[in-house]
């Protein structure tokens, strides 16, 4: 019965999708490029949800994200490349393919194993076309690519042997990066703060901290924090621009306390 409702469910959205296509204008004008940067904003905004633990807004925008699957599948149908049916059954060959361990006799019992044999499996596969860096995407944010940059160079063993060795390189990077704000030259500047950036996204690897979440719980930190002041401020008839630096440092103070 509940699979039924899964495939009548599934039906009817792509019924919808050939409807809109057909009838409705803004629908029957979109390409592959045109729905690109409304995948990108779809996308994030699933992110936001999840980082609210709004389990609402993530069925919400889960249906969005599925609806841009279904697009692109249309599109493609159209054009003689692919349709919903082949995206769906690739989608489940690569599942078993790289769940040997579920589907096949190779065993793996932690998390760990599971995700050395899914980066192995990925390289033996794609190395074959573009190297074993090739597959990270160009779109990638900065810090999430530097992320599966070093996730997928340290499935080839170019790691540390150590994680506590990381460090050595996060400090000799820093000094680099105060070598260069005595020499006042910014371009070269600019290359040093992006070495500091990469190892230290490389140490957060190492320790299993997902750079993106820790430093967006930093960002949502600063902002409640940093709206507190403004708002006492407020009370007190100021702007924060009226207020002097340690008055300022007060209200920070004050904010982190009542967290």
């Amino acid at each position: 019965m509940e699979e039924d409702k899964r495939l009548k469910a599934t039906a009817r959205l792509l019924e919808v999708m050939n409807t809109l296509r057909e009838q409705c204008p803004w629908d029957r004008e979109q390409t592959f490029d045109s729905l690109r940067s409304n995948t990108i904003e779809e996308t994030y905004e699933l992110a936001d949800a999840l980082l609210d633990h709004n389990m609402e807004g993530i069925k919400e925008e889960l249906g969005d994200l599925l609806l841009h699957v279904v697009f692109y599948a249309k599109l493609g149908e159209e054009a003689g490349a692919f349709d919903y049916t082949e995206v769906v059954n690739a989608l489940c060959d690569k599942l078993i393919y790289r769940h040997p361990h579920v589907y096949g006799d190779i065993h793996a019992h932690t998390p760990e194993e599971v995700k050395e044999n899914w980066e192995a499996l990925k390289l033996r596969k794609k190395q074959r076309k573009s190297g074993t860096l090739g597959g990270v995407p160009r779109s990638l944010p900065a810090l999430v690519k530097a992320l599966r940059i070093g996730e997928k160079a340290a499935a080839t063993g170019f790691d540390w042997e150590r994680r506590e060795d990381v460090w050595a390189k996060v400090k000799e990077e820093t000094a680099e990066v105060e070598a260069e704000i005595e020499s006042k030259n910014h371009e070269r500047l600019e290359a040093e703060f992006g070495d500091l950036f990469f190892a230290l996204v490389n140490a957060s690897r190492l320790y299993g901290i997902d750079p993106e979440s820790a430093l967006e719980r930093t960002n949502r930190k600063f902002i409640r924090r940093f709206n507190y002041m403004e708002e006492h401020a407020a009370t007190e008839g100021h702007t924060l621009h009226e207020l002097k630096l340690d008055e300022m440092e007060a209200l920070w103070q004050q904010a982190k306390r009542e967290e």
